[in-house]
């Protein structure tokens, strides 16, 4: 019973580690409520062949949530 448990649990984190994964999308004009801490993949082209900008919510401010952003390289092909 107990190597069930240990497969179950090694079953859900895998599965809960895959989601964890940023979001992709084409502008940064297409993030309409960051949260803090939360990242997301711009490929707008702005940043040099082989990376893509990431943009996360820093931190918080008296207006909502702070983003900050960055050029981080590529992973998998390019999406559109």
């Amino acid at each position: 019973m107990s190597l069930r448990r240990t497969v179950f649990s090694l079953l859900i984190s895998s599965v809960l580690a895959s989601t964890a994964h940023a979001a992709t999308v084409g502008r940064a004009e297409d993030i309409p409520d960051l949260k803090l801490g939360q990242r997301v993949l711009v490929d707008d082209g702005t940043c040099p062949a082989g990376q893509v900008k990431e943009v996360r919510g820093a931190k918080m401010t008296e207006k909502g949530v702070a983003r900050t952003s960055t050029c981080v390289p590529r992973y998998g092909p390019k999406s559109k």
